[in-house]
Parts: structure tokens; sequence; C-alpha cells
């Protein structure tokens, strides 16, 4: 199965209402690895690697966060991190 990596930039309601641990979380369910993070501008930065369809159960499961809103959301792929284990959330931006 081919592996994606995407970088991910969510806005909306997406900070102080557990998006990060809920992306863990979520990440861990799905086999995804990567890392998620604040942004000082409200936003959520995120790099998940994964095949296509586990990164849009992804998307698909912090879209149904329950106080999540997710308003836009930009991703873009990026080059794979070979040996990257586990999902992490990160120190802010």
């Amino acid at each position: 199965m081919k592996k994606l990596r995407r970088e991910y930039r969510f806005y909306g309601r997406v900070q102080g209402v557990g998006f990060r641990y809920h992306a863990n979380y979520a990440a861990q369910q799905l086999g995804i690895t990567g890392w998620v993070r604040n942004c000082y501008d409200g936003s959520v930065e995120a790099q998940a690697q994964g095949s296509a369809r586990a990164l849009q159960d992804f998307v698909e499961m912090l879209e149904n966060g329950r106080y999540i809103r997710i308003e836009s959301m930009d991703y873009r792929e990026i080059p794979l991190e070979e040996g990257e284990r586990g999902f992490r959330v990160r120190q802010d931006c």
C-alpha cells in the first residue's frame, strides 16, 4: 500500500477544544505517523503519514470531534519521513 505524507493547516475552532489530543488518538487508531501542534495565529498545523484512505479517515475523525469546528483546511503533499514511528503532540509553532 502506497504511503503519503501531508502537511495540514486547520482553521476554525481548533484550539482549546482538545484538537491535538483528538488528532493523536485518531492517528493511533489509524496507524498514522506524524505530529500536530498549535500555531500562534489560532490555527493548528499537522503532518500525517499513511495510506490515502487512512489520511482521509483521519480528517473525517477530526471533523467529527465533539467540540472541534473546522471552518477550512489546507494541505499539501510533502516527502515521506522514512523510519518515522508514532504520532506526537509538539510544542507550539
